[in-house]
């Protein structure tokens, strides 16, 4: 990591909230409103530093996920290891973000790194195995249309003035709904279906990262993990599976099957 919390003096600057305002909850598993409701902003220096740190762990992930699915995707014995092995997999990579998410307060922040890469790793076997069944074409086509929109909402998170904390609650249940549909789906192998999910899931992971990248640039995690290095793992993983899952969507509306 490059700095730590220790390093940074007084990290918060109190400001008052505003007449006839109520300090509303945040998302996380510690009682109390975000840094920002509550009236503590985080410094600007610090912000950024939130920021940067999450980016740059975040891209690290995606190059380990795109390595490895390239060496996947050229392989045949590894292709045939990620088919017969999806569900396990699957399963795998479900408890690695478990144990980061709800274990990140009692490991240390290497240790939620380590796990990080891990996951990105073993997903790359996973996208491996699916882009394997599109065309070159139109997986850089959605790779680069994910890309742009992730970017879009990236900046608008960043820059807006507009508290996005009350689409939080929206966006969960929007991810309720999303999961059983797909799963319902499994079983009604419904391209209509199909599509309506991918469009949802589009939209619905768009907002999830200008929510995102507004909450670690709040401090609202940081004030969660109470460790800036454990932040910046958690953030990068938010931003990661944001990413993952607006391409992954995007390749299911734009890409063109071999």
């Amino acid at each position: 990591m490059t700095q730590n919390q220790n390093q940074i003096p007084n990290p918060y600057t109190t400001t008052p909230t505003a007449p006839g305002t109520t300090p509303t909850a945040g998302r996380g598993p510690i009682t109390g409103a975000s840094p920002a409701t509550l009236g503590v902003v985080p410094d600007a220096r610090l912000a950024q530093a939130f920021l940067t740190q999450a980016f740059v762990w975040m891209f690290a992930g995606l190059l380990v996920t795109a390595g490895v699915a390239g060496i996947v995707q050229s392989n045949e014995r590894l292709l045939g290891f990620a088919q017969g092995s999806f569900f396990f997999l699957f399963i795998a990579q479900l408890a690695i973000v478990v144990v980061i998410t709800a274990a990140i307060q009692r490991i240390s922040a290497t240790l939620a790194l380590g796990l990080f890469f891990v996951y990105a790793a073993s997903l790359g076997i996973t996208i491996g195995l699916i882009v394997a069944s599109y065309t070159a074409g139109s997986v850089v086509t959605a790779f680069l249309s994910a890309s742009a929109m992730f970017g879009a909402a990236a900046i608008y998170g960043h820059v807006t003035k507009r508290s996005l904390a009350k689409l939080g609650g929206i966006l969960f249940m929007g991810l309720i709904g999303l999961v059983v549909a797909m799963v319902l789906n499994i079983f009604l192998r419904s391209s209509e279906v199909t599509w309506l999910i991918s469009l949802v899931g589009v939209v619905l992971f768009t907002a999830l990262t200008a929510y995102d990248v507004q909450r670690i640039q709040s401090g609202a995690i940081a004030a969660q993990t109470g460790s800036m290095e454990k932040a910046a793992v958690i953030g990068a993983l938010q931003l990661y599976l944001d990413f993952i899952n607006l391409f992954l969507f995007m390749l299911r509306l734009l890409g063109g099957r071999n």
